[in-house]
């Protein structure tokens, strides 16, 4: 039987194997999950896995092995979910069946078979009713992919299902933000942007967009780095002031069961859960201030897209070309979905005044 070895890396390499597939399985069909756990443990508005034949499991590369894996379970899922100790980057794990779900985000090379064919076709959104997503989420600006349509499947067994943590279901009396992880060991929350803030010199770049100054800034990024940190094609992120998050963020960033990850030693900073995996934080030194939030996390009683706490920049992704060389499909697809889904819900497409987000 003719085979094909597809090999799979985190961000700092120390999950790094490969699977071994009959030919005849390519394309892997893949499929987005919108369902809250693949959201909160992943930090994203969806994951992208793609089962493999029953019995493929990892082959890892020296020096890495299971042991560079931080395993979760999620209560009464019947699944186990692997991420990378070091950087956090969900790299796979066993369904219901046993059967290996493959991250189709950190597919080394990309989505290329090396012949003009491609290693995986996402076919499919699940989980994106309104009880698991509140709004239909990242599937309503991706209908389809190309000519093709991606089907939606609902299944009656609803799983996981949006809100499933305390105060997630409803508007804080506060009017806060809640930010949870899937296990809650990370939890904090995110006010409304201040008049303090609205006319300080920290918002010079433009973080508030004049369109509505009582929300935050939210971005759809492609890029590489984000990419295997998350273990998805695309990550999306809050932009907020660390002194707008309570409790207050230490010099450290981390609280709860963060742990901290320098993707660029020196001037970029990651967090994530130690204990589910979920992406939590980004901070770029130059922003000063300025925190990236993984939305993925974030419990807005309205859904995943926060049309009450966030402006998304639809204009154009994030680091696109990043997302062009990996799965030009997908990201060709993203970015006029975007655009299609600003004019539907506001009106007309958004860009961030001064690009601040891309420095």
């Amino acid at each position: 039987m003719s085979t094909k070895a597809l090999t799979f890396h985190c961000h700092c390499r120390s999950a790094h194997f490969t699977l071994t597939v009959p030919t005849s399985s390519l394309p892997l069909r893949a499929h987005l999950c919108h369902c809250t756990l693949c959201r909160t443990t992943h930090g994203t508005t969806a994951s992208y896995h793609a089962a493999v034949p029953e019995g493929i499991k990892p082959s890892f590369i020296a020096p890495s092995s299971w042991d560079s894996l931080t395993a979760y379970s999620p209560p009464n899922s019947g699944a186990t979910l692997y991420f990378c100790s070091t950087c956090g980057c969900q790299v796979g794990g066993t369904n219901v069946h046993g059967i290996w779900d493959a991250v189709v985000s950190i597919v080394e090379g990309g989505n290329d078979d090396g012949e003009g064919g491609a290693l995986w076709v996402i076919d499919e959104h699940i989980y994106t009713e309104k009880g698991s997503t509140g709004d239909g989420g990242i599937a309503e600006l991706l209908p389809a992919i190309g000519k093709r349509e991606v089907r939606i499947w609902n299944p009656e067994d609803r799983g996981t299902e949006f809100p499933d943590t305390p105060n997630a279901g409803a508007a804080r009396k506060d009017d806060t933000l809640l930010a949870q992880c899937n296990c809650g060991g990370v939890s904090f929350t995110i006010s409304r942007p201040r008049e303090s803030f609205i006319n300080s010199p920290a918002n010079s770049k433009g973080w508030i967009h004049p369109s509505d100054k009582t929300k935050w800034l939210a971005l759809l990024d492609v890029c590489d780095d984000c990419r295997l940190l998350t273990g998805a094609h695309v990550s999306t992120w809050l932009f907020v002031p660390i002194d707008h998050i309570t409790p207050p963020l230490p010099e450290s960033l981390s609280i709860g069961s963060m742990k901290r990850y320098d993707s660029t030693p020196g001037s970029v900073i990651r967090t994530f859960c130690g204990t589910c995996g979920a992406t939590v934080l980004c901070f770029y030194g130059k922003r000063g201030g300025i925190v990236d939030v993984a939305t993925g996390i974030l419990r807005a009683p309205e859904g995943v897209m926060l049309r009450e706490w966030a402006v998304w920049r639809t204009a154009r992704l994030g680091f696109a070309e990043d997302g062009m060389k990996y799965d030009r499909a997908f990201t060709e697809a993203l970015e006029e979905g975007a655009k299609e889904w600003g004019r539907r819900v506001h009106g007309g497409v958004v860009d961030f005044p001064g690009g601040p987000a891309d420095d």
